[in-house]
């Protein structure tokens, strides 16, 4: 009877007389994917790497209310109505 590295030879056989068409592409797709793992892998150990810097910290002041300017589009509260 067959043996286990007779049916997967086999096996090779018919997937490249029957898909010899479809090969180059399926190769393509392939090494594209690993190419995409390979980058996101990357890019996950980076991101995770600089997760463990110390968060940087900017000083800002303090503006009592009613004393700033008002946002872009805001009215100030003593003007009319434009309704």
């Amino acid at each position: 009877m067959f043996g286990l590295s007779e049916l997967a030879i086999l096996l090779i056989v018919v997937i490249a007389v029957i898909g010899a068409r479809k090969l180059p592409e399926l190769a393509r797709s392939a090494g594209k994917s690993a190419r995409i793992l390979k980058a996101e892998a990357r890019a996950a150990k980076d991101e995770e790497a600089g997760a463990g810097a110390a968060p940087r910290v900017l000083q800002g002041e303090i503006v009592p209310p009613g004393t700033g300017t008002p946002p872009p589009g805001a009215r100030a509260a003593d003007a009319p109505d434009p309704r």
